[in-house]
C-alpha cells in the first residue's frame, strides 16, 4: 500500500494530465457525435427540398454521420497519446480492399445515387434504358426493376442504365406519333393526301395543336411515300398508330388507291447462248 501511495505522488502530476487528456477526449467524443447528429439532421432537411429519394437521403446522412463520429473518435484517441497514424493506414488499407472487391457493385450504387438524385424518370415512367423498354417499377441503390409489355420483370444493372441512352416516353403529356404509308405511282396525290388526313383528323384522340401533318417525303422504286404524323396524349400512343393503320388500309381500298408491292426481272440465259426473260411479279394487279 506504502508503494501504491509512492507511485501516486510520484506521478500525480502526470496522472493529473492524464485524467485532463481523458476528461477532454470524452468532450471530443461527445461533441463529435452531437454534431455529426446537427449535420445528418441539416442534411437531410435540405435534401427533403429537392425531392431526392428517401433512401438516398438516409443513406447519405448516415455515411457523414459514421465520418464524423470515425474522426471525433480518432481525435479523442490522439489526444490521450495513442497514435492514430497506424488505425488510418489499417482503414485505408481495408477500404480499398473492398473498392477493389465491390468495384461493380460501388459502381452500380454510385448510378444509383445519380439516377435517384437527376431523377431521369421515376415509378411508373415508360422508358428504353439499358437496353430494355418497360415500365419502372422500382428504383433501387444497385438495379432498377422494369416491366416489359409482355409482361416480364427485368432488373437492369444501374451502371448500365447511366452508361447508355435513356429515353423517357412518359416525360412529356403528348407524342407524335410517325407513321409511313406507301402508294402506287398512279395514285392520284392531292385525293391521296385528303383520305390520310381524313383519316386521322376524324379520330377524337388527335390534338389539333400541334397540328397534324400528311405530306409527300420520298420517291422510291415502287412506290411514293407520305408520312403521317399526328399528336396524340403519351397513353393513346399505340391504340392510335394500331387503330389508324387498319383505318388507313381501309380507307385506300374504298377510294381506289394501290398499295405497290415489290417486283423483280428474272434474266434466264439458255446453253444455246439464247437469252430469255422471265418477269416474275411479285404483286397483286392493282384494281
Amino acid at each position: 500500500m506504502t508503494d501504491l501511495l509512492d507511485w501516486f505522488a510520484e506521478n500525480q502530476e502526470s496522472i493529473l494530465l492524464f485524467s485532463g487528456n481523458v476528461v477532454v477526449a470524452l468532450f471530443i467524443i461527445v461533441g463529435g457525435f452531437m454534431l455529426a447528429r446537427a449535420i445528418a439532421n441539416i442534411l437531410v432537411k435540405r435534401l427533403d427540398k429537392s425531392n431526392i429519394d428517401n433512401a438516398v437521403v438516409s443513406f447519405m446522412a448516415g455515411i457523414i454521420r459514421t465520418i464524423i463520429m470515425v474522426a471525433a473518435i480518432l481525435m479523442a484517441l490522439s489526444h490521450v497519446g495513442i497514435q492514430t497514424t497506424s488505425f488510418i493506414a489499417i482503414l485505408g488499407a481495408a477500404g480499398l480492399a473492398v473498392g477493389l472487391a465491390l468495384q461493380g457493385s460501388l459502381s452500380n450504387f454510385a448510378s444509383g445515387v445519380l439516377i435517384m438524385i437527376y431523377r431521369p424518370f421515376k415509378s411508373g415512367d415508360y422508358v428504353d434504358a439499358g437496353g430494355t423498354a418497360g415500365t419502372v417499377q422500382r428504383i433501387e441503390l444497385f438495379t432498377t426493376v422494369l416491366k416489359t409489355p409482355d409482361n416480364k420483370l427485368v432488373i437492369v444493372p444501374n451502371s448500365k442504365i447511366t452508361g447508355s441512352e435513356i429515353t423517357n416516353f412518359s416525360e412529356e403529356p403528348i407524342r407524335r406519333v410517325d407513321m409511313v404509308i406507301g402508294v402506287s405511282y398512279k395514285a392520284d396525290l392531292k385525293k391521296t393526301k385528303d383520305v390520310l388526313m381524313n383519316v386521322i383528323t376524324s379520330d377524337e384522340r388527335t390534338l389539333q395543336d400541334p397540328a397534324p401533318r400528311v405530306a409527300v417525303t420520298a420517291l422510291n422504286d415502287s412506290s411514293v411515300d407520305f408520312i403521317v404524323r399526328p399528336w396524340v396524349k403519351s397513353a393513346d400512343y399505340w391504340p392510335m398508330y394500331w387503330d389508324s393503320m387498319e383505318r388507313i388500309k381501309n380507307a385506300l381500298d374504298e377510294n381506289g388507291i394501290g398499295i405497290p408491292f415489290p417486283q423483280m426481272d428474272v434474266h434466264l440465259h439458255h446453253p444455246e447462248g439464247e437469252a430469255g426473260v422471265l418477269r416474275v411479279v411479285q404483286q397483286k394487279e392493282e384494281s
